[in-house]
């Protein structure tokens, strides 16, 4: 029989004890799933404070980002397929990062050789980064998505949320209309995870507003760091405005949706190949036991 000690106060302290365990662990699960995003902060906050000779900073940081992620999949940290999905990754967030710094939206005021109409190639390693979060905590965690949307939901949303961040510059920005969407497309849906042995869930929506969040609190150190600039940091840096994580928030869904469809689809491949072989194998012993009979 299991007893339970007690505060004084009737709350099970090893309920407490228990509940902070797995907090801790799924803290350190996330860490690790956030190596590649802790790398390049850290190469940011570096070559803040350190110059570094013969190259530019921003092409510093894209020979640090290149190394990494050679370094992840050498490890066997990240696979080939999903360098191919952060490689997707890498050329959505540089084809935004072009035309948000030729609308004026923020810049890169720093020289380097690498640069594609001013934008330093290391920009799109960080919205890698978050392809990179993505996989790495899909695979710890043990991620199984439950009562999700079918496909012909999925990819129009999440073209549309892309698209958006291009369109509202020429017409109406319709990022509310399209988190209103989200909600009702999403309202049944759960992400399962697991730690330590034990499932939980959560609900989808609220999984795309916390990382969103925490992807905005990055945002402030990295241009605290330097890593871009928007126009109200030219003079003096400042904390990102708030609004900026319905932004995120939008964006996540983008990397979410598109790493969910794409593992799914994976998913789909592996079982159908699975049900050959064993359709394959079940020919074979039939066709056996009829030798054998004859």
């Amino acid at each position: 029989m299991r007893t339970h000690r007690s505060d004084g106060g009737g709350f099970p302290v090893d309920s407490m004890m228990r509940a902070i365990k797995q907090l801790l662990l799924f803290g350190r699960e996330q860490a690790l799933s956030c190596l590649f995003p802790a790398v390049i902060f850290t190469a940011l906050a570096a070559t803040r404070v350190v110059t570094l000779p013969l190259l530019p900073r921003y092409d510093w940081l894209l020979l640090i980002c290149l190394l990494m992620q050679w370094w992840m999949v050498r490890s066997g940290l990240e696979t080939r397929d999903e360098l191919k999905v952060i490689t997707l990754f890498h050329l959505i967030g540089l084809a935004l990062e072009i035309f948000k710094t030729h609308m004026g939206s923020w810049s890169y005021p720093e020289e380097g050789y690498f640069k594609v109409f001013g934008v330093p190639l290391y920009s799109g390693f960080m919205y890698a980064s978050v392809a990179s979060y993505l996989c790495q905590a899909w695979r710890r965690l043990k991620v199984e998505l439950f009562r999700w949307p079918p496909f012909w939901a999925v990819v129009p949303l999440a073209t549309a949320i892309y698209l958006n961040f291009f369109t509202h510059h020429f017409w109406i920005d319709i990022r509310w209309w399209l988190t209103g969407l989200v909600m009702i497309v999403f309202w049944r849906s759960w992400v399962l995870y697991e730690v330590g042995g034990i499932r939980y869930r959560m609900p989808v929506a609220l999984s795309f507003v916390l990382i969103g969040f925490f992807i905005w609190i990055a945002e402030n150190i990295a241009t605290y760091f330097g890593a871009w600039e928007y126009p109200n940091q030219a003079e003096a840096w400042s904390p990102v405005h708030f609004g900026k994580v319905s932004s995120w928030f939008l964006l996540v869904i983008v990397s979410f949706l598109i790493v969910a469809t794409l593992k799914l689809v994976k998913e789909n491949m592996s079982r159908e190949e699975e049900g050959s072989e064993r359709t394959g194998q079940n020919r074979g012993r039939v066709a056996s036991r009829k030798s054998e009979g004859a």
